[in-house]
């Protein structure tokens, strides 16, 4: 397939659970054939 770039940050990285559904996209675009890219920004909440 092509070159995929995904960008995360703020509210989508906050948590755990948050964490568990950007890394499912990941995979999800991996699985489809995809090369990926992932940029991951600051996160809000405790550091």
């Amino acid at each position: 397939m092509g070159l995929v770039v995904q960008k995360y940050g703020g509210s989508s990285v906050a948590d755990a659970e948050g964490i568990k559904r950007v890394a499912k996209r990941i995979v999800e675009a991996k699985k489809n054939g995809h090369q990926v890219v992932v940029v991951v920004h600051h996160r809000v909440g405790p550091q």
